[in-house]
């Protein structure tokens, strides 16, 4: 276990617990793509720990891109606003395209984000996620791969932030923002 900072309140999910999931994913995502390409198509900055990993665990061939969208800002809660900072550098047309997502809190920037990768014409399109709130969905994002679903509490660690702190933690722990 990480040393305690003050803001760091309940352990939610441990390394081990990750690691475990992780493989999983890999191996189910390899039988369901079994014979196809795909293309990974992470969100930063919070996936880029979850697709390092995920990636090693995936025995197919894999092709991976980025985007960077936004909706928070340097706050907490969302701004409402949906924002491309940093767009795929490749086209999807035709591709198996599996969306690496770190969480799925209201679903306001997944909703977003595939009804714009939608547009582009991929064969298939679906999300993995490492984390989902079920108790916070507002939009219907269906996520195909689900690590843990989490209870409603703002989190941090193995990829996610609280302004830009706490991506190195490889466990997730729940955050008391006045202690930020």
């Amino acid at each position: 276990m990480t040393p305690r900072h003050p803001a760091l309140v309940d352990h939610i999910v441990s390394r081990e617990q990750i690691a475990t999931r992780v493989a999983e994913l890999g191996a189910e995502i390899s039988e369901v793509y079994a014979g196809r390409e795909l293309k990974l198509t992470c969100v930063l900055k919070g996936g880029f720990i979850f697709l390092a990993d995920l990636v090693r665990a995936i025995t197919i061939p894999c092709a991976i891109d980025f985007m960077v969208i936004s909706s928070y800002g340097s706050g907490t809660q969302s701004s409402g606003i949906v924002r491309i900072l940093k767009d795929l550098d490749a086209p999807i047309e035709g591709m198996d395209v599996l969306v690496i997502e770190d969480i799925v809190d209201s679903g306001l920037t997944l909703s977003y984000l595939l009804r714009n990768l939608e547009t582009r014409h991929p064969a298939t399109l679906e999300v993995c996620t490492l984390l989902a709130k079920p108790a916070r969905h507002e939009h219907d994002v269906p996520c195909r791969f689900v690590g843990f679903e989490i209870p409603n509490t703002f989190v941090v660690g193995y990829g996610l932030d609280a302004n830009e702190r706490f991506r190195e933690l490889p466990d997730i722990w729940s955050v008391d923002n006045s202690k930020l």
